[in-house]
């Protein structure tokens, strides 16, 4: 079960009009494809997708699950929105009250353990070594755990371990947080176990209805048997605008610290059939990944370029991602920022040049932070326009 219906709002303007599993990543990838590829390639053929907000693009995305070989007429996979049960319905009130609207579902195909994901993380996994630990262990939940950096772990679940990888304590985003271990969203539990618990939740009065929040406590305080899968690979939240270009930089190293060229655990993904990528005489390309289907006349460094992307005579883009069909004009000069798809910027634009520290001339966003610039998607930047750092761009200019 993938909970892919959250509003993402601290991406700023690229979630506005559509839900965060669906916005682009890595030239040629959504972020929902990670997770999809997962179940893929760990051998899981029945998958059900929970949308809530802004599901339109994502729902026509996933579509009948061909590129992930989910297409099929014994499970596949399956979009599941709120919906009116009797006389009532209601949104998704939580992560927990998600799956627990969608217990029918599950039931009809009788499992003995349940796979709860998110589907707005970077990261591949085979889920098939966290199953065996589970049954290993004989474990009525078992989580997949990363080692964070300390500053970070309030931002998380944060779990303590026995030796044997018995969960002993975890805390939803502590304040002062005794571990830096922590939750990646990733849980297999038996369903026997799961579906009590979710009742259990329904039934109390002013849950928030979230694993983190209160099935995974209450678990443990019944003491049921809780175990930590440790994941030592590449993960990472992209749920701020500055994590998610750092995501896509982390793509241009090398070695990569995210290696999408592994044919064994390959991410699929939805692309329209593209010619190649041109680059005219006296382009410039550097340490880069340029999609097909774009046409390069400028310099690009250190940024990830995806499809049908057009850069014109004279013009830079620096440390920067752009997303699909935007069209930058002549003689620009971008640097660390985020383009939104569908975006038209016209000639002698300079974005981000890195004086953003005059506040006369600056504004400094809440979704931007880290010196990143964001234009959003289906935007008009006229020509000779000027953008600061940590901006963020919503409408036309």
């Amino acid at each position: 079960m993938i909970l892919a219906g959250g509003q993402g709002s601290r991406l700023g303007v690229l979630t506005h009009t559509s839900a965060k599993p669906v916005v682009p990543f890595g030239g040629k990838y959504r972020i929902i494809d990670f997770t999809l590829s997962n179940c893929t390639n760990s051998g899981i053929d029945t998958v059900g997708v929970l949308t809530q907000y802004q599901p339109h693009e994502l729902n026509t995305y996933i579509g009948s699950g061909q590129p992930w070989d989910m297409d099929r007429y014994n499970g596949g996979i399956f979009i599941l929105p709120p919906y009116l049960k009797g006389d009532a319905g209601e949104w998704y009130k939580g992560t927990a009250n998600a799956i627990f609207q969608n217990v029918g579902f599950i039931e009809q195909f009788n499992p003995e353990n349940v796979l709860i994901l998110s589907g707005d993380h970077i990261y591949i996994m085979d889920y098939t070594e966290m199953l065996d630990l589970h049954r290993v262990k004989n474990a009525d939940a078992t989580i997949a755990v990363i080692t964070v950096p300390w500053e970070e772990a309030s931002r998380f679940g944060i779990l303590t371990v026995s030796e044997e990888s018995r969960i002993t304590n975890f805390e939803e985003k502590p304040e002062e947080p005794h571990s830096n271990l922590a939750s990646m969203g990733v849980y297999i539990f038996k369903w026997k176990e799961l579906k009590k618990h979710l009742v259990l939740d329904d039934q109390t009065e002013g849950s928030s209805n979230d694993f983190g929040k209160n099935i995974i406590p209450t678990m443990l305080n019944d003491g049921s048997r809780l175990f930590a899968h440790e994941f030592k690979s590449y993960w990472k939240d992209v749920g701020t605008i500055e994590s998610l270009w750092q995501a896509n930089m982390d793509l241009l190293t090398y070695p990569p610290e995210l290696d999408l060229r592994n044919k064994k655990k390959k991410i699929y993904s939805r692309n329209p059939i593209k010619p190649p990528h041109y680059t005219a005489g006296g382009a410039v390309i550097h340490g880069s990944l340029v999609t097909e289907g774009s046409v390069i006349y400028g310099t690009v460094m250190n940024s990830v370029i995806a499809d049908s992307v057009q850069i014109g005579p004279g013009s830079e883009v620096h440390d920067s991602v752009v997303f699909p069909n935007v069209v930058i004009g002549e003689n620009c000069r971008i640097y660390k920022a985020m383009i939104g798809k569908n975006t038209v910027i016209g000639d002698n634009c300079l974005i981000n040049d890195g004086s953003a520290s005059d506040p006369a001339t600056s504004f400094i966003s809440e979704y931007c932070t880290g010196g990143v610039t964001l234009i959003g998607d289906d935007l008009n930047l006229s020509s000779n326009t000027i953008i600061a750092a940590n901006s963020m761009v919503d409408r036309d200019v």
